[in-house]
């Protein structure tokens, strides 16, 4: 009863924080056009600290962030840096769709590690409903065509790697971590480490870029607390499925802001990953 519920909970989660993570990633497509992309992975936690302390401090949870377990929270730090960085260089070259489909093989990366690193064993139901929406992102990709062996391909794909790494470590880390801890320390090692790294080749904001960090901020914010909340309420296996709504998202947006829609195949992948994600919907429900 108190594992549906928190799955519940954790899957809610999970849709607003792709919601939200499918607006700030708009705006790195925007801002990457002219922007180096080790400033934009700066610039994402830059633009959120103050929206993030005004949080913590409303909720009196300063105190929560110092006890931690500094290793891991480390490397999902370091994680975060390469993620968004790896991400600002693929998304610059293909359509948010595009990416969006390669990037779920995350869900996928996300089950497999759950199970050496947190004890959450994988159904033979799961398993079979994992492996078909691999053949749906094979069947939008098509191996064979460009946007698969790009170098924006491959970066999405290291992307995706950095991120199931790291959702799988937040999951073990809200054990012992608050998510409040988890939150803020990934902002704080976007802030700092991507800015050193970013400073050698730094460029300053045009008015029109000025004005995208409100949204990059919002967007940012709410998507990094949802997506936090799902790992630390839901089983990792079961609220990662969710991360397929994303692609309504970003066909909605590529058609917005862009003008693009997904050609046929595309669309047929994308089918087969949604109906996916609604079967294992209907499989944790009993």
């Amino acid at each position: 009863m108190f594992r549906r519920e928190g799955n519940t909970r954790g899957i809610i989660s999970m849709l607003i924080a792709m919601g939200a993570f499918g607006m700030m990633d708009a705006v790195i497509k925007l801002l990457s056009v002219d922007m180096p992309p080790m400033q934009i992975a700066a610039l994402r936690g830059l633009v959120t600290i103050p929206l993030l302390a005004v949080y913590l401090w409303r909720r009196d949870s300063f105190h929560s962030i110092v006890r931690i377990k500094w290793p891991l929270q480390m490397v999902r730090g370091v994680l975060a840096i390469a993620m968004l960085w790896a991400f600002s260089v693929g998304i610059k070259s293909l359509a948010m769709t595009q990416a969006y489909t390669i990037f779920f093989i995350a869900p996928m990366l996300i089950s497999i590690l759950a199970w050496p690193l947190l004890g959450e064993r994988t159904s033979r139901v799961r398993w079979i409903a994992l492996c078909l929406g691999l053949i749906g992102i094979l069947i939008a990709l098509r191996p064979q065509t460009e946007g698969m062996v790009s170098w924006g391909g491959l970066a999405v794909l290291v992307a995706a790697t950095c991120y199931a790494t790291s959702a799988v470590i937040s999951r073990r880390l809200s054990r012992t971590d608050s998510t409040d801890s988890q939150v803020f320390w990934v902002m704080c090692f976007l802030s700092i480490g991507g800015t050193l790294l970013a400073l050698p080749h730094w460029q300053a904001l045009s008015p029109a870029q000025w004005q995208l960090m409100p949204a990059l901020a919002l967007s940012g914010f709410i998507g990094q607390l949802a997506i936090t909340d799902a790992f630390k309420h839901g089983r990792a296996s079961t609220v990662a499925s969710f991360e397929y709504s994303a692609l309504g998202w970003a066909v909605a947006l590529d058609l917005l802001l862009w003008g693009v829609l997904p050609d046929a195949l595309t669309m047929l992948g994308a089918g087969v990953v949604i109906a996916t994600g609604l079967w294992l919907l209907r499989v944790d429900r009993h």
